[in-house]
């Protein structure tokens, strides 16, 4: 999956993310509308991870979608 996917299914994944990552409120992701970037961004600040882990669950929960 790319990011346009990310972005056109936002709504849709925007649920999911935050059943993932729990700590990324509403707030975060309204304000990541689906960027990918941002999206790893906020997991590396709100759970402490490197960008490469961060990078790889994204990748993972791209996949699993």
């Amino acid at each position: 999956m790319n990011s346009d996917v990310i972005e056109g299914n936002w709504k849709e994944l925007k649920g999911k993310a935050q059943q993932k990552w729990g700590e990324l409120t509403d707030g975060d992701l309204d304000k990541i509308e689906g960027n990918r970037t941002e999206l790893i961004g906020k997991i590396q600040q709100k759970y402490g991870k490197s960008k490469e882990e961060a990078e790889r669950e994204v990748n993972n929960f791209e996949q699993g979608h």
